[in-house]
């Protein structure tokens, strides 16, 4: 339990491409307060910050734009073949981004004492995370449907969304472990509704 008061941090998580985004932004239309671990993790990987100076030192100057912001594309081809290297970009960044994660919180906690707040975050189990929140939401789909969703998003191939789906704690391993699962593949109207009956539960845990 991570919350010191009636406050509640809810992990959504789920695989790759399984639908958690559009889960938050309806949590969000709801009254949830939301915390985006990319948009955390993209914001301590600036550059000159010490996760982005550590992360040329690790992996070199080819996966910087001209511009010296970190080229995902290029970053994202070297460690999602390579699990030591993976695992060595998680430990600059994971640490970095749960201390940001956790300032949120309190300021959150302290501008509403009985929030929801939704930490939508990819490698919640990877990372740990799911011991530091009060409930778990996994947002499912299935592979054909992640794989498809990463090649037209992310431009991916075939071979690299498998890369890419491999990389995390198989879905079903992470559902067994939840409070709460979501199918990510539903109609978005049918999501929703879902969404607001769980969220008006878990206002009452608040």
């Amino acid at each position: 339990m991570v919350s010191s008061g009636p406050m509640i941090l809810v992990g959504l998580t789920g695989g790759v491409a399984t639908g958690k985004s559009t889960v938050a932004k309806m949590f969000e239309r709801c009254g949830a307060y939301t915390i985006d671990a990319d948009l955390l993790a993209h914001g301590v990987v600036e550059p000159g910050k010490p996760a982005w100076r550590a992360i040329v030192k690790a992996f070199g100057k080819t996966v910087l734009n001209p511009d010296r912001t970190l080229n995902r594309h290029a970053l994202g081809a070297i460690v999602f073949r390579n699990q030591s290297k993976l695992r060595r970009l998680e430990r600059i960044i994971h640490p970095r981004v749960a201390r940001e994660q956790a300032r949120l919180t309190r300021q959150t906690a302290r501008k509403d004492p009985k929030a929801v707040v939704i930490y939508d975050v990819p490698l919640l189990f990877e990372a740990g995370i799911d011991k530091r929140v009060d409930k778990i939401i996994v947002v499912t789909a299935d592979r054909q449907t992640q794989i498809t969703r990463l090649k037209k998003r992310n431009g991916l191939t075939r071979a690299d969304a498998i890369r890419r789906i491999r990389s995390q704690t198989p879905i079903r391993q992470k559902a067994v472990a939840a409070e709460y699962l979501l199918d990510g593949t539903a109609p978005r109207s049918r999501l929703l509704v879902q969404v607001r009956r769980l969220y008006r539960e878990l206002r009452a845990f608040a």
